[in-house]
């Protein structure tokens, strides 16, 4: 799977400093990628259909790009799945609310059905640095078998960027087989980035706090983007509490590149 190019990138807009933080953030993907932006804000009544133009048209201005702005009414968790989906957008990004939780976009409830039903991958920003560029890309990897599949979505960024690798994998301290199960596995990825002439290293922490530990691991070793996968299947935990992706997401202050998963046919010659 990767980010598809020569399409649109969609970007909700509630005209916070945060939202508009997050359009700046994603000019240098649109150039890599070919695509234009489109600028999205909800509203009952449409009232700041005049205010969304002359932010589209500043944006395309500043940037050199292709903007366009979509006023739509209804429900912006319900409206951005759904026109994602009708202009086949390749990625969506979401500026966040810089406190610990997600606040000013999406109620808490419906934030992991908005990611898990998103028609493509999702970038959430919530930390107010600039981070156009992007030196360090930070891979969680787990034996899920979804978890390989973000492998190329990886390996594009780190080209368009000119980044390096961190594959970083947590594993509870008392699974002893687990771990070895994961060193070889962690081997081979990595060696398929490399002969991707790629830099890469790799790390595997024993804790049972693994969203701290792997957003703490991105922060001490200077993570850019966090690149992570959905599950498709849920433990009887996360069923009833919150998934291992949305508490990356809900916590984290590097930019979040968040999955779904797909069939897994792009790499699967390469890594079994």
């Amino acid at each position: 799977m990767l980010i598809k190019e020569n399409r649109s990138i969609l970007i909700p807009v509630d005209f916070s400093k945060q939202s508009l933080i997050s359009i700046q953030q994603t000019y240098n993907l649109a150039k890599y990628t070919k695509s234009k932006l489109i600028l999205m804000h909800t509203h009952p009544d449409n009232d700041y259909k005049k205010d969304l133009h002359d932010l589209a048209a500043k944006t395309s201005q500043e940037s050199g790009l292709h903007v366009m702005a979509l006023n739509v009414c209804g429900d912006l968790y319900n409206q951005t799945d759904i026109k994602a989906k009708e202009m086949d957008c390749s990625l969506i990004v979401v500026g966040l609310d810089t406190q610990i939780r997600f606040r000013s976009f999406f109620g808490g409830s419906n934030v992991s059905k908005f990611l898990k039903n998103a028609p493509c991958p999702v970038m959430t920003m919530r930390s107010v640095d600039n981070r156009n560029a992007c030196k360090n890309i930070i891979m969680p990897i787990d034996l899920s078998p979804e978890t390989r599949e973000k492998v190329p979505i990886v390996v594009q960024m780190a080209h368009y960027y000119g980044a390096d690798i961190k594959i970083i994998s947590v594993f509870n301290p008392n699974d002893e087989k687990y771990e070895n199960e994961l060193l070889p596995y962690l081997n081979q990825i990595k060696k398929y980035i490399k002969d991707k002439g790629l830099n890469c290293t790799n790390k595997s922490i024993p804790s049972a706090h693994v969203p701290e530990t792997i957003i703490e691991y991105a922060n001490k070793n200077n993570g850019d983007l966090i690149i992570q996968m959905n599950k498709r299947d849920l433990s009887i935990g996360e069923m009833f509490g919150k998934a291992l992706s949305l508490r990356i997401v809900e916590s984290s202050n590097i930019p979040v590149l968040t999955i779904n998963p797909m069939i897994r046919q792009s790499i699967s010659s390469s890594i079994h």
